[in-house]
């Protein structure tokens, strides 16, 4: 399926404002939040993940010059973002917070929705183990062409023993005496607004609603351990300095009794500098220097490029500083085959001292041309 654009997505033009931006999102995040009467998930995981990108300035010109390429198709990364202080609960596995300033509107909503906003909706979506983010330096050659690396990470997984059950083996989970089995308890207070009953998730079983006979005596009931763990990826070409690769599921196991799914891995990457070669977008460039002579003859000479040495053409009377365009010899596309240039810029080299016989040669040139055009 096709996706829309972020701009579409949240209703604003290319040109809007992070301020606009922002207040598009609020407005359709509240329309839309799953666990309100009248949500919609699809709808709400949509505009987040267009939030996502367009509220980040370097995702954000990615993506309008990439599009949903440039940013990996989706950018959800750290979780639902945008407001500080009200908590919808979890969306997709994600925490949403809303801040609503000093309007008091979290009162507001949760009388308005009463138990929508309670253990209900968070018991039947497990929560995600946390992300992990890392960073990673490349050469540049391994920026353009690709690579495969090797991360050592350190990290909360499954537990071998229990096998993320929580309990210990040759026992099993029974009905959790705090809920009763339903996953979630429940408080009711008097407000201005009338009287509200707050559910939440049962912090005895975490809304499983079933504890274990016995706890695993290895992961003390978590589910999860720490642990040393070697996994490797592939760089794809053409990626550039300051891009993050996110790897889904790759990151914390949950640590309420592999209810939920992992989280994800973000990978930071970072391009070293080469000493002869610059990259814009997909081009390559570099500057070449040559003799005097070649630039009034013309010649062909050897050039380095990414892909080795190449032979380039010099024509007669080439002036200093003109660009040479080597085609598909620059940044690949990602996921695409085709390939940038590679733009060579022309120097040329001005001898400072000269022979007897080099000197008269020039001077001779020189009052050919009617002029003298060589002053040493």
């Amino acid at each position: 399926m096709t996706k829309r654009d972020y701009y579409e997505v949240l209703g604003v033009s290319k040109s809007a404002s992070d301020d606009e931006i922002k207040k598009a999102f609020r407005r359709l995040a509240v329309k839309y939040h799953p666990d309100k009467e009248g949500g919609d998930e699809a709808k709400f995981k949509e505009i987040n993940e267009a939030y996502e990108v367009l509220k980040d300035p370097s995702k954000r010109q990615r993506y309008d010059q990439f599009g949903h390429a440039g940013v990996g198709g989706a950018s959800a990364g750290g979780g639902f973002s945008g407001f500080e202080g009200f908590d919808f609960g979890q969306a997709g596995g994600q925490r949403v917070n809303f801040d609503f300033g000093d309007m008091g509107f979290g009162d507001i909503f949760s009388s308005f929705f009463g138990d929508a906003f309670g253990a209900s909706s968070r018991t039947r979506r497990a929560a995600r183990g946390n992300d992990l983010e890392i960073n990673i330096t490349l050469e540049f050659e391994e920026a353009i062409f690709g690579t495969e690396k090797k991360l050592n990470l350190e990290l909360k997984d499954i537990c071998d023993h229990c096998k993320g059950k929580t309990v210990e083996p040759g026992y099993e989970l029974v009905t959790c005496k705090t809920c009763h089995g339903s996953g979630q308890v429940t408080q009711t207070h008097n407000t201005m607004f009338g009287q509200i009953r707050q559910a939440s998730i049962c912090p005895t079983c975490k809304g499983r609603g079933k504890e274990p006979e016995k706890v695993c005596t290895v992961c003390r009931g978590s589910g999860a351990v720490r642990k040393q763990k070697e996994i490797k990826i592939k760089i794809p070409s053409g990626i550039d300095d300051g891009v993050a690769i996110r790897l889904r599921n790759m990151g914390e196991a949950p640590t309420d009794g592999g209810q939920g799914s992992k989280g994800d891995l973000f990978v930071n990457i970072k391009v070293k500098p080469h000493k002869k070669f610059t990259r814009e977008g997909d081009l390559i460039l570099s500057k070449e220097s040559i003799s005097m002579i070649d630039a009034i003859l013309g010649a062909e000479v050897k050039v380095d490029t990414v892909d080795g040495v190449r032979t380039l053409k010099i024509p007669a009377g080439t002036q200093p500083g003109t660009d040479f365009r080597l085609r598909g010899l620059g940044v690949p596309h990602i996921n695409n085959t085709k390939r940038g240039d590679h733009i060579i810029q022309v120097q040329v080299e001005i001898p400072k001292r000269l022979s007897k016989k080099q000197k008269e040669l020039i001077e001779e040139f020189a009052d050919e041309k009617g002029k003298k055009f060589w002053n040493l």
